[in-house]
This record gives C-alpha cells, sequence and structure tokens, in this order.
C-alpha cells in the first residue's frame, strides 16, 4: 500500500492507496521539522497516524514545508521510518507537491498563494525552475500575508475607506502598537497577517477590497509568473487558501496579463493521490 502526506501549517493530509485501488483519507496536525523536534514529530506519527493507517505500508511520498534542505528531509526520513520501518520513503518540499498536484505529468507552471506564496516551472517530474519566495518580510507577493500587511499598513494610515475602517476597529479593536507587536516580536508574523484575509474576504464587494487584492495579485504575477521564459506557452495552476477563495479576481488579474490559467484548488492532495496511483 502507499501512503501519501501533504504536510501544511496546522494539519497534514494522508491519503492511503491500497493495491485494488481504494483510497483512505486521514488527517494530523502539521508536521514541520523547522518548528518541531525530531521526538514531537515521531510521537505525533506514532500516535496519530499509524493507528489510522495501519503497518502494510510499502511506500510513504511525504511533502511538506521545511523539506527543502537535506537536514529537513533526513529528520522527517528518521520519524517516519520509526513507524513505518519496512517502507521506502520519499521525502519533498511542498512546492513539488503542488507541482505533481497541479501538472500531474505534463510540464506547466505550479503556483501556491496561501499564507505565503511561491511558484515553479515543472517538466512534468521535477521542478526545473523557481523564482525565489524570500518570505513575508521581503516578499510573498499576493499570498495572505503579503495581503493583510497591506491591508493593516492602509488601516494604520487611514487609507482605508472610513466605513470599512470602523469595522475593523469593531471586529478587531487593534492599534498601533498591538499590531506591530504582534508581527514583530512574537512568532509566526506571517500567519498572523494572513489572518485578516478573512476580513477581506468578508467585504470583498468594496471596491476597495477588490482592488487591494487585484494588485496583491497582479504584482504575484509580475514578480513571478512572467519570470518564467516563454509563460505564455504553458498552462498555469494554483493551489492554496487564498487562490481558493479569491479564484474570480485571481483569472481576472491572469487574463489581463496574458496567462493561460487552468487548475485552482484549495490545497494539492487529490492531484497527488491521482499522480502516485498505480496505473
Amino acid at each position: 500500500m502507499i501512503l501519501i502526506a501533504e504536510s501544511g501549517a496546522t494539519k497534514t493530509d494522508w491519503r492511503l492507496l491500497d493495491d485494488q485501488g481504494g483510497i483512505r483519507q486521514a488527517i494530523s496536525e502539521g508536521l514541520n521539522p523547522y518548528q518541531q523536534s525530531f521526538e514531537s514529530i515521531s510521537e505525533k506519527i506514532k500516535i496519530e497516524v499509524r493507528p489510522q493507517v495501519g503497518e502494510d505500508i510499502s511506500n510513504i511520498y511525504f511533502y511538506g514545508a521545511g523539506c527543502a534542505t537535506d537536514e529537513g528531509r533526513n529528520l522527517i526520513t528518521n520519524a517516519l521510518k520509526g513507524s513505518f520501518t519496512e517502507a521506502e520513503i520519499e521525502v519533498n518540499t511542498d512546492m513539488l507537491a503542488a507541482a505533481r498536484g497541479l501538472c500531474g505529468h505534463e510540464e506547466g507552471i505550479a503556483c501556491i498563494l496561501g499564507t505565503g506564496s511561491n511558484s515553479c516551472f515543472y517538466n512534468g517530474k521535477e521542478i526545473v525552475e523557481n523564482v525565489p519566495p524570500l518570505g513575508f518580510i521581503i516578499a510573498d507577493e499576493g499570498s495572505g500575508a503579503y495581503l493583510g500587511k497591506t491591508l493593516l499598513a492602509d488601516f494604520l494610515r487611514k487609507d482605508m475607506p472610513e466605513e470599512l475602517r470602523e469595522k475593523f476597529i469593531k471586529r478587531y479593536n487593534l492599534d498601533r502598537t498591538k499590531i506591530l507587536d504582534k508581527v514583530y516580536n512574537q512568532d509566526k508574523g506571517g500567519k498572523y497577517l494572513a489572518e485578516f484575509t478573512k476580513f477581506i474576504y468578508d467585504n470583498i464587494n468594496e471596491s476597495y477590497m477588490h482592488q487591494l487584492v487585484y494588485e496583491g495579485f497582479k504584482e504575484f504575477f509580475s514578480r513571478n509568473v512572467l519570470k518564467y521564459e516563454n509563460y505564455k506557452n504553458y498552462k498555469v495552476h494554483f493551489t492554496g487558501g487564498v487562490a481558493f477563495y479569491f479564484n474570480e479576481i485571481l483569472r481576472e488579474v491572469a487574463s489581463d496579463q496574458g496567462v493561460l490559467l487552468q487548475k485552482i484548488t484549495e490545497n494539492p492532495i487529490a492531484g497527488l493521490t491521482l499522480y502516485h496511483k498505480p496505473m
């Protein structure tokens, strides 16, 4: 049996493929070697995953954040081996998960728009080009963190329409000191910023909000998609909550940029299941 995992910041989606083509699913906490110790990850796999999927696993394909380095991949591999001693294990990045989940075995441009943002050119098997994502402080254009950062800057500088500003104050009761402390002095500043996409989504019919998202996505295309040579000749796909929930604006921007936009999914696990399903 084949076990597939796609691990995000808060949860890991697991799919178990049996020899008859059957598919079972399981969920556990997110597993990130940058943020968790070997002991913590091993314990989560043993307690949360192993009882849900059983023992007879021949191959494991794990995709997640924090798996771009040998150190991160080795940590996850060894943690999985502790519970699945006989399995062949392959650990890859969340970007490759997006590419394989969106493009399958075809070449194309795969993009992530979630809390952060990323993109790559994929040849049908592996990533062959990647514009560096750089994180929410330097870049992450179009991401939840980027949109939240723009919203908060407009709020603090009073560039947000007054009616929306009043709604924001009533909903969050925040001031400059609280916001800056959360972003600069506490952990997971990007995740904090991305939480404000809920407010953006709830008010997306306001022209200000539509324009804020439009400009954020336009910046993503300019600094990511348009950098790939001959990008107009390839299908472009997106995964991630921000892409999924703001898909109409995303398609609008793509059309304006002359980009052939195809799939938009909330996460890549369904596509990964098809990619790894035995023929």
